[in-house]
This record gives C-alpha cells, structure tokens and sequence, in this order.
C-alpha cells in the first residue's frame, strides 16, 4: 500500500517496494480446472462425521479440514476501467475449499458454500496469508485467491503498481469464472458455491482493489454481500467516484487498520470509513500494529482480525443476526482494538 500523503509519494513507493519485497512468498504453481492434479490438504480439526452441510455447520473456525487447487484463468483482451485496451490477463487463482468428512474426506465437503474472493498486496501472493485464508475456510468458506499478472510476489522488479487500476476487473471475472465452473457438472469444483452468498476481502493494495470493487463506481460488482478493507484505501487513478450518492447501493463494508502501520497511515482507512454513507459499516481499531502483522502468521492480532472478520461475513453473507454480537466481543478487547459502527468515531459524537 503506497502512503497518500501531499508531500511523500515518491517516498512512500520506495518504502513499500523494500517492505513488500522482503516479505514475498515463493511462487506458486498452477494448474488448470481440469487438471489431474490432486489437491494439496492441509488439516484442521473436523468434530463431526456427516459428509454433508447444513446451515450450522458454516460460520465457526475448525469445523472443516481444508483442501488446495490452483486453477488458471485466461482472462481475455478488454477495455480497462479508464478505456485502455488491455491483452489477455493470466489469473492464477488459488482455491481453498472445505473437505469432505469421513471416507470421502480427500474430497470437497457438500455445498453449496458461501464463496470469499481474495486479494494480495503488492508484490503478495495468497502464501502470505495462508493462516487467515484457512481460518475462513475452515469455517466453510470457499476462499479463492487471484494473484494479480503484475503485482504478485513471483513478478520481482518487473512489479508495476499502477496496474492496480486494473485489479478490481480481474476480481469479478475470476469470480465469474468460478461460478461459471460450480453450474457445469464434472469438475471440483461442480455444485460448491453457493452464488447468492459472495464476499470479497483484500490487503494493502488488495484493500485498495476490493475497496473500489464495493464502492468504486469504475468497477462495482454488485454481486457482493460484504467488503473487507484489510489496511487498504481509496486508489486515487481509478476513473470513477467513490461512494456515489452517499454510499447507497453498496455491500456493508468492515475496515480493519493498524495504528503503527506507516505503509498505509490509519487516515486512509478513517477516510473510507467516514466517505461511506451506508449505515452497515465498521471500523476495526488495531492499537499498536503495523501494516502485515495483523493477517500474518499466527499472533494474537492475526488471531483477533480472524474472528472479527469471519464474524462480519457470518452477518451479512449469511445473514445471521447474533453474528453481530461475536463481532462487537472479539473486536472490542482493552489494549488491544476497539471496534466502531455506523461512522461513529471518538469524539465525533
């Protein structure tokens, strides 16, 4: 995420480039849908034996093992949100789905399921967030990770910022493309996603992207039942307003941000929350941390920002009400965050 700040642009992407470089995940190899390749699985808890879901068993952390697949997407030559012609994209989308309990548990688990897109920072692929993407997914959500063709952790000095313009549009045809893939018959992911129930989230410069995706009138994909800006902000290229009419129309939209973060400083993320009219938003306080701790490894913020977001896409991708209730215990813990709603903040009234 590059600072906005009047007099230290130029600055700032230097800062980001070292911070970001050094944090880059090794590469990633793709396979195509149809591929033969197995999916790698990575364990966690399953208490039950039913191979099938029911309505109670999404929304709560460990209640699914988690498997991999990465797919290719070949997003074909288009106009870009500010008319220019752009070639074909390739997507690398990295799938994290609930498994199957019992003897078909090297298998997805039955869906339909809610789907969660994904998106990194810069020079990020989805490796760097590997504990939170399972978190979500093990609570049975299908989380889909785009590694963007120009930004990700493999594409090193060649790493072009500026086409984050871009990002918002890869998003919403990956997404199209998984839909497209659970109404055809024969393939993993065949009956998985549940289309009514789609979220997106990102981080840094995938905030950035998932915020214009929500908010942004270039690029809105009205698909989407709630937003997650994870240190992200308003991307000052993209060709259209943010929270057009108020922020009517948009998904609600839950803002998480470090205090100490000094790649995207915390008034970014208060400018997003404060432009947004919408009366389902949050903002999510974090004292002390910095830019990648909060959705890195396995810490307690990273455990906290875990809880909190799942709680946010159990409301209002789910729809159930007492969600919000988990949200305002887990986001609210002295010294450590405070969560706030409906454009309230501290000494606003």
């Amino acid at each position: 995420m590059v600072a906005r700040t009047a007099m230290g642009v130029v600055l700032a992407v230097l800062v980001l480039v070292s911070a970001c470089t050094g944090r880059a995940a090794a590469p990633q190899q793709a396979t195509t849908p149809a591929g033969p390749a197995s999916p790698s699985h990575t364990a966690t808890p399953s208490p039950s034996s039913s191979p099938a879901r029911t309505v109670a068993d999404v929304g709560s952390a460990g209640t699914y093992r988690v498997g991999q697949q990465r797919m290719t997407f070949a997003e074909p030559p288009h106009a870009g949100p500010a008319g220019q012609q752009l070639g074909e994209r390739t997507l690398l989308t990295v799938v994290w789905y609930p498994l199957a309990r019992g003897p078909s548990g090297s298998q997805p688990a039955r869906g339909p399921f809610p789907l969660l897109m994904f998106a990194p920072g810069f020079m990020q692929c989805g490796s760097t967030y590997s504990d939170l993407l399972r978190d979500w997914a093990s609570a049975g959500y299908v989380v889909a990770v785009v590694n963007f063709p120009r930004t990700d952790c493999v594409v090193g000095a060649a790493a072009y910022e500026p086409d984050l313009v871009n990002q918002p549009g890869d998003m919403s045809y990956a997404m199209g493309r998984l839909l497209a893939l659970s109404a055809r018959p024969g393939n993993l992911l065949s009956g998985l996603l549940n289309r009514h129930e789609i979220a997106a989230a990102g981080q840094s410069d995938g905030g950035d992207t998932v915020a214009a995706l929500a908010a942004d009138t270039c690029c809105a994909d009205h698909r989407l039942k709630g937003v997650a800006v994870l240190s992200g902000a308003e991307w000052p290229p993209m060709p259209g307003p943010y929270f057009a009419r108020g922020g009517l129309g948009t998904p609600p939209m839950l803002f998480v941000q470090g205090t100490a973060d000094t790649i995207n400083p915390p008034w970014t993320s208060v400018q997003l929350y404060r432009s947004d009219g919408a009366r389902a938003r949050y903002y999510l306080d974090l004292f002390g941390a910095d830019h990648m701790i909060p959705y890195t490894g396995t810490n307690p913020v990273e455990h906290l920002v875990a809880r909190v977001t799942l709680a946010f896409f159990d409301r209002y991708v789910l729809g159930r009400a007492d969600a919000l209730t988990t949200m305002t215990r887990e986001g609210n813990v002295s010294g450590a965050a405070a969560l706030f709603s409906g454009g309230y903040w501290p000494g606003t009234g």
